[in-house]
């Protein structure tokens, strides 16, 4: 499988989905190396770019996301891996299933009701 790892400088966004729910549950960075050793070991392993290192998810909680199968973009520049999570089941290094847990407000509020206070207009 030819992975584009050039368009940012040797990664790819790697996103974990739970393959029965589907729910999003992270987004890490993958090198070749990363993505050869998920391939390999069947466990989703992420390229740090804070430590400059490789990690297994999970490898010292023993929360690992065990990989059932993998997809790319169109581009082939991102991949979607749809995960089991073992142990626990927490992914996110803050203690919860997912990393997306930060509500960002979009767009104005729109009214679903009609006020009662103003009665029915004509």
């Amino acid at each position: 499988m030819d992975i584009d790892f050039e368009k940012m400088q040797g990664l790819i966004p790697a996103v974990l989905q739970d393959a029965d729910s589907g729910e999003v549950l992270m987004v890490g960075f993958m090198n070749r190396e990363a993505f050869e050793r998920t391939l390999s070991s069947g466990y989703a392993t992420f390229f740090s770019r804070t430590r400059n290192q490789l990690w297994m998810k999970g490898e010292t909680s023993g929360n690992r996301a065990r990989v059932f199968s993998m997809t790319t973009d169109c581009d082939r520049d991102t991949v979607l891996l749809r995960v089991r999570l073992e142990g626990l089941g927490l992914i996110c290094h803050e203690g919860t299933r997912s990393c997306f847990n930060s509500a960002i407000p979009v767009g104005p509020e729109i009214a679903t009701k009609e006020d009662p206070s103003k009665g029915a207009q004509s």
